[in-house]
């Protein structure tokens, strides 16, 4: 069986936005992987961020067995900010595909990109590298330069998801951030956070989805 698509465009890159149905699968993909994450014996607030995504990508997986909306998570990759470089200038945590957007578009490039953070609101060293090894890296280009939209994940190490977004902003509010600070926001009963940034190159806006995801017997 022949599967459809649409010839790749001639000329520059394909400039991806993906559907407000789209983002709230995805971002209940991460709320579902990460529920199921906790069941593992290795997961817990000491594990590492290494292990703790490597099971939160197995959970989403699972998440998006029977989803309608064909989004594939790929294991963490290396990623190019612009279409001409030679050599990968990141590296992914967990990137996604959507099937539909490949078969139009032919982009081999992840689809959409979560960068996973640890975070903890008292903690202003986990707040700011969540910001500067995070945030940051979608909004200076080096994460989804062609993408409209990001995520950020982050494993709540003690403490509250409303602390630790208070956290990151009174970060951004000492180094004079005030429009890069996050926002609650409810996506489908789903409370997450949501920010806005001007890119330098291009001149647009990328909008960065933030789930914090707590432990069951975090304190």
């Amino acid at each position: 069986m022949r599967i459809p698509y649409e010839p790749p465009r001639a000329l520059g890159r394909t400039f991806i936005e993906l559907a407000p149905d789209v983002v709230a699968a995805i971002l209940s993909a991460l709320f579902d992987g990460w529920r199921q994450a906790q069941f593992a014996e290795d997961v817990c607030v000491n594990a590492g961020e290494v292990r703790m995504t490597e099971r939160l990508r197995d959970g989403m997986r699972r998440a998006l067995k029977n989803s309608p909306y064909q989004l594939i998570v790929l294991p963490g990759t290396e990623s190019r900010s612009k279409a001409d470089m030679a050599l990968p200038d990141g590296r992914t945590d967990i990137p996604l595909m959507q099937v539909p957007i490949f078969l139009r578009a032919q982009e081999h490039d992840p689809h959409a990109i979560i960068e996973c953070k640890r975070i903890a609101g008292l903690d202003t060293h986990l707040c700011r590298e969540y910001v500067v090894e995070g945030m940051d890296r979608f909004i200076q280009g080096k994460y989804g330069e062609n993408h409209a939209i990001g995520f950020m994940a982050a494993y709540v190490l003690s403490g509250s998801p409303v602390e630790s977004a208070d956290g990151v902003n009174a970060y951004l509010k000492r180094v004079s951030r005030l429009t890069d600070c996050l926002a609650p926001v409810d996506i489908d009963a789903m409370s997450t956070w949501q920010s806005q940034h001007v890119r330098p190159k291009p001149s647009q806006l990328i909008r960065l989805h933030h789930a914090f995801l707590g432990f069951e017997d975090a304190t």
